[in-house]
């Protein structure tokens, strides 16, 4: 059996939560399709939105870093890569917006640098996790903040290109607070899981 039973979880470094639930002899059939799951998740997440111009309020940001967390740095940013190349290919991944373009259009609009920056963002978190960052709350916290920069970082300077720098970031501003109020409670997620693991084994 993996080394997981054996030894504490908190001291397994270079592992996600996912390496462990699959003992790491998962499949690429199986890995494939964790990545396809992450991508509907953010799929999913998007729709839920409250449309604001010119950024639509979504739980985005949120689950690309939750799933970043579990999977790991390589597939938390590969099925970010699905994602967008969903929204380029016109399925209705996107948050729905009245103002936004659809499709490719979308990333080269306002609100594209939001878009852009999640494979960046999820690679971030999900490295971090793996150096045993979602093991405790406070670090849990940190990797999803990293992430969570990156993203709005990509974000205002895609804004700062029809709107200027300030205005750019007074508009993402309610946002970011929003998105971390939400991290305050996401941040908890993963390092409990990791416990009931613990306790299972």
């Amino acid at each position: 059996m993996y080394a997981a039973s054996r030894m504490p979880l908190g001291f397994l470094a270079g592992t996600t939560l996912f390496d462990v639930l699959s003992d790491r002899s998962s499949s690429r059939l199986l890995r494939g399709a964790v990545v396809v799951a992450a991508t509907a998740a953010t799929a999913m997440a998007a729709q839920f939105s409250i449309p604001f111009d010119p950024i639509p309020f979504t739980l985005q940001p949120m689950v690309v870093l939750l799933a970043a967390a579990a999977l790991g740095s390589r597939l938390g940013a590969y099925a970010q890569v699905l994602y967008l190349i969903a929204g380029v290919a016109g399925l209705p991944v996107f948050a729905a917006s009245p103002t936004l373009p659809a499709g490719f259009a979308r990333l080269l609009g306002p609100t594209g640098g939001f878009l852009l920056a999640y494979p960046a963002a999820a690679w971030l978190t999900g490295m971090l996790a793996e150096r045993r960052f979602d093991r405790r709350y406070f670090t849990s916290f940190l990797a999803m903040l990293a992430g969570l920069v990156v993203v709005y970082a990509g974000g205002v300077a895609g804004l700062s290109a029809t709107l200027g720098v300030d205005a750019a970031t007074s508009a993402a501003t309610p946002f970011a607070i929003a998105d971390l109020l939400k991290l305050v409670l996401a941040a908890g997620v993963l390092p409990s899981v990791w416990q009931l693991v613990a306790r299972t084994r």
